[in-house]
């Protein structure tokens, strides 16, 4: 049949029904991939059929791979449908979660954590269908503030940000100061920033936010947890599972 002559229109529907993150995303990717390709004749060439797929596809990818100037679009053999309209049922983020049941927050404890806070994130959290995961600077637990013993489910070294789909900062004040000049710790906070993960944090870890260096860069996927109120209104953030408007800026950094 003539259709199956078509090698690009539905390529290119795909890539329009994509929001802006994900189009960069599929970019990035083909970067990736072609950056691994060792004839540069391949590389280029690849660009040029990227071209019928979408023009601004095509400039992504040979900025990316340091190509100067777009090569031509090879003969396609159909040429691509411009008329097929986007259709959001392709993407990913327009059809995300409406919950966070399944998932896990790794929680940063420490010694004189707030008891009222961490009880009240752990209730909501069970209550959306999600797991509270402590973290903390060793396995055999921590003291709340309440002078009750909490378990420490993860030691920090060997339970990096990575393994969760968000974060929450509730270090004592004294300890806070402390983490700030652990590697591990610093790591956690760092990688879950640049994975646009949301982060809730105490005030008390101000300390380890300005060493990571993210203090100052403080956006609305970071939410300062102070009442229940405020702990609600994280794990309904993180239905969204990631704060995308923060790429650019990490991408900048």
């Amino acid at each position: 049949m003539e259709t199956f002559a078509d090698h690009y229109s539905q390529a290119r529907q795909f890539y329009v029904s994509q929001t802006p993150v994900e189009r960069k995303h599929l970019g990035d990717a083909l970067v990736f991939e072609l950056s691994k390709v060792e004839h540069e004749t391949i590389r280029v060439r690849m660009v040029g059929h990227l071209r019928h797929v979408h023009e601004d596809l095509a400039l992504h990818v040979a900025g990316g791979l340091g190509i100067p100037q777009l090569p031509e679009a090879p003969d396609a053999m159909r040429e691509p449908r411009q008329d097929l309209p986007p259709s959001p049922a392709l993407s990913i983020i327009e059809n995300g979660p409406d919950s966070f049941a399944g998932r896990k927050v790794g929680v940063l404890v420490t010694d004189g954590v707030d008891a009222s806070l961490l009880a009240s994130l752990r209730r909501t959290l069970e209550g959306e269908g999600a797991k509270l995961v402590t973290v903390g600077p060793t396995v055999g637990g921590v003291t709340d503030s309440d002078g009750e013993h909490v378990r420490v489910d993860e030691k920090v070294d060997g339970g990096p940000s990575v393994l969760f789909d968000a974060v929450a900062l509730l270090p004592s004040e004294d300890a806070g100061r402390t983490l700030s000049a652990e590697k591990t710790a610093q790591d956690f906070v760092s990688d879950a920033f640049g994975h646009l993960k949301y982060i809730a944090y105490v005030e008390a870890a101000m300390p380890l936010l300005t060493k990571v260096g993210v203090a100052d860069d403080l956006d609305d996927g970071c939410i300062a947890l102070e009442n229940g109120a405020t702990v609600a209104a994280f794990v309904e953030a993180c239905r969204s599972l990631r704060y995308w408007a923060r790429e650019e800026m990490v991408d900048q950094s």
